[in-house]
């Protein structure tokens, strides 16, 4: 395509979706009046899609200078980055497909802007602040984290000491778990599958590796679909919820030889390896949800297989032992790297919190460390949702009030 006809599907993609933002937009109108943003540099490593530029077009009209790539190589839309790169005030540098070398140039090239607040998924801006761009440190008012292996990285950092920078926990907001990951991750892992395989789900066995709140969502998108759901876990008490949710639950080892389907949702590494493909069926499908490739071991896999081929975009077939097992999107998050990731209603919470989580930075002098959003800001988005939604719910009377926070009262 060329770049005219790149930034017309560009700009299709972004009308699109913006228009099924309403409290991003509410924000956004907010911000281009009050200009909250003047004079900060944004750098951001997220994925490069339609409702990404809807969030950096909010903070370019609030009048901040912006810098952004991918945190995955293989979920940028390049229609979109060409796109973001006709708007004033923004620069995009992500692109389709990178290599290793060309993700890390970009990564350089926003930090490049001498950002004073960054947004990141999966926290790769801020490890590269810590690591080879510590000169930057210094400038940095604070920066958010959308994703819940970002925020397990960072918290990591805080308690071996070597956070040196605020951050904001945006993954934790109710408004972004409760919804982004069950809902968004559910509807749009299974979106990426279905348009890859172009196979039905109903009958088939699927195997959802963790039942957090990404797997909770991808089981149930999974139920609705018709399949029989298995879920594993390490932690006893989400696997008894899983089992009173309806579901099967067992060991991967276990649950390894009936699947059909299997979904990684933990954010750990190998929950699919050696051990697991040599009992796996023929024709078995690898999926990941999680946010970095590492869920299933494709190097053990391609060692054990005496084939490696393409069979459909997306798809890439191993033969083991005369057995097919297809891994979709080299193992990449593949509601992103095979779709077009979470839904435009989803995401406008989700963002609505990155906006106003950067102002907040912007105003707020932060100490050192993983702070949780503001209480105040989570309530405020989820008003602004259900106003949009033409939802009105009760309030408490004051005698009501009264006896909430009274003591006297008994049987």
């Amino acid at each position: 395509m060329s770049d005219k006809d790149l930034i017309e599907s560009g700009d299709m993609k972004i009308g699109w979706v913006r228009s099924h933002m309403p409290v991003l937009s509410i924000i956004r109108e907010n911000f281009e009046r009050e200009q909250p943003l003047k004079g900060h540099k944004i750098a951001m490593a997220l994925h490069v899609e339609a409702k990404t530029a809807a969030l950096v077009e909010a903070l370019a009209l609030g009048g901040a200078e912006v810098a952004i790539t991918g945190c995955n190589p293989l979920s940028t839309q390049d229609d979109v980055s060409v796109a973001l790169n006709t708007r004033d005030n923004i620069k995009c540098y992500a692109k389709y497909d990178c290599c290793s070398d060309e993700y890390y140039e970009a990564i350089n090239k926003v930090l490049d802007m001498k950002p004073d607040i960054t947004i990141d998924d999966g926290a790769d801006l801020i490890f590269k602040l810590h690591t080879e761009r510590t000169d930057l440190l210094s400038g940095l008012l604070g920066g958010c984290e959308e994703t819940t292996t970002g925020i397990h990285r960072l918290k990591a950092m805080e308690n071996d000491g070597a956070l040196k920078m605020p951050v904001v926990a945006v993954n934790d907001a109710m408004t972004k778990f409760l919804f982004d990951n069950r809902y968004g991750t559910g509807q749009s892992s299974w979106d990426g599958i279905m348009r890859t395989t172009n196979l039905l789900v109903a009958g088939k066995t699927v195997v959802i590796g963790g039942y957090g709140w990404c797997g909770k969502g991808a089981s149930l998108r999974a139920s609705g679909l018709g399949a029989d759901v298995i879920v594993t876990e390490i932690d006893p008490i989400r696997a008894l919820e899983a089992r009173m949710d309806g579901h099967r639950v067992m060991s991967m080892t276990e649950a390894a030889k009936y699947g059909d389907i299997f979904v990684t949702t933990t954010g750990n590494v190998d929950i699919l390896s050696k051990k697991h493909f040599e009992v796996m069926k023929d024709g078995a499908i690898l999926a990941n949800s999680g946010h970095f490739n590492v869920e299933i071991n494709l190097e053990e896999l391609t060692a054990m297989a005496s084939s490696v081929r393409t069979v459909r975009k997306n798809i890439k077939e191993y033969n083991v032992a005369g057995k097919r097992i297809n891994v979709l999107a080299d193992g990449r998050l593949v509601n992103l790297a095979a779709g077009d990731g979470h839904p435009a209603e989803v995401m406008d919470m989700s963002f609505a919190n990155q906006a106003l989580c950067v102002k907040y930075i912007a105003e707020t002098k932060l100490e050192n460390g993983v702070h949780p959003v503001p209480h105040d800001l989570d309530m405020y988005v989820a008003e602004l949702k259900l106003k949009s939604m033409g939802i009105e719910i009760d309030k408490l009377e004051p005698h009501q009030t009264e006896y909430m926070e009274g003591w006297e009262c008994g049987t």
